[in-house]
């Protein structure tokens, strides 16, 4: 079972900027697919970006334009980066690890911005 724990959660003002960031315990380059997803209060996850094994990226339009997903393989991590942040981007934050095996998930990291 892959272990990811997210980090870089928090406040922040609308129009500012944060970084996410997954440590897996894994070799990120293995997974087939890296993403983050959201969870907004009374709503269903959904997906922001990802990233497959290519390097290939896919955003969500909400965050098109706003957001960077990238891995570092020297640390070992799967980042989003999102600038010009809104009030509808307030969610909790999960990673996400596709394998043939299976899916695995992160604990969720909240993200809030105030208007």
């Amino acid at each position: 079972q892959v272990q990811l724990v997210e980090s870089g959660g928090g406040l922040v003002q609308a129009g500012g900027s944060l970084r996410l960031t997954c440590a897996a315990s894994g070799s990120i380059f293995n997974f087939n697919t890296m993403a983050w997803y959201r969870q907004a209060p009374g709503k269903q996850r959904e997906l922001v970006a990802n990233i497959n094994r290519l390097g290939r990226t896919n955003y969500a339009d909400s965050v098109l334009g706003r957001s960077t997903i990238y891995r570092d393989g020297r640390m070992n991590t799967l980042n989003l980066e999102m600038n010009s942040l809104k009030a509808e981007d307030t969610a909790v934050y999960y990673c996400n690890a596709m394998m043939p095996t299976g899916n695995s998930w992160g604990q969720g990291t909240q993200v809030t911005v105030s208007s």
